[in-house]
């Protein structure tokens, strides 16, 4: 009976040694992979990390940032999609950078918005419903949350060019945050 114990924990021992190590580097690996900097450390999301740093979804009044994975991935609280959706676009994107010909902004674009949810805007745009002085956008909102059948619409449909667009002049508002460590 002893013994049966010592092997059980043992191997209890061994999963703990093996497992929290993996863990922690699956992790550690994860929180770096998922910042704006790495996403532009190929040469291909240069354009769209750029255009990006100069959007509202970076400068604006509240002073919120919304980086690549608020918009490009499902919730992190969502802990398997969220992993499978990192890992598949990862691949993806490796396999595009070395496979791959010249990159189109705009049909990778193109396809970027024809995958969006709304539930990936609404992760930040929570309250909809209530903007004050602007009757007009919180009927447009109701339309989109309380569809009618058939006249379903997607955030992106009018929301189009908040980011990623090229521009002659960049009009930034009250909020810039610091780039340190970026060598921009």
């Amino acid at each position: 009976m002893k013994r049966k114990h010592i092997v059980t924990l043992a191997l209890i021992g061994l999963g703990v040694v093996i497992g929290f190590p993996l863990f922690s580097m699956t992790y550690y690996t994860m929180v770096r992979t998922s910042t704006p900097q790495f996403c532009a450390s190929c040469h291909e999301i240069q354009f769209a990390f750029n255009t990006w740093r100069t959007s509202t979804h970076v400068n604006n009044a509240q002073g919120f940032v919304a980086d690549c994975m608020d918009c490009h991935l499902p919730a992190p609280h969502d802990t398997f999609n969220f992993f499978y959706a990192k890992t598949f676009h990862g691949i993806k994107d490796v396999a595009a950078h070395f496979l791959g010909g010249e990159y189109d902004h705009a049909k990778n674009r193109q396809r970027a918005y024809d995958t969006f949810d709304n539930q990936q805007c609404m992760k930040c745009h929570r309250n909809l419903l209530y903007i004050p002085d602007k009757r007009g956008a919180m009927l447009a909102h109701r339309t989109v949350l309380y569809p009618l059948p058939g006249y379903e619409k997607k955030c992106v449909d009018c929301h189009r060019d908040l980011v990623h667009n090229p521009a002659s002049q960049y009009l930034y508002k009250e909020y810039q945050p610091p780039y340190r460590g970026l060598g921009l």
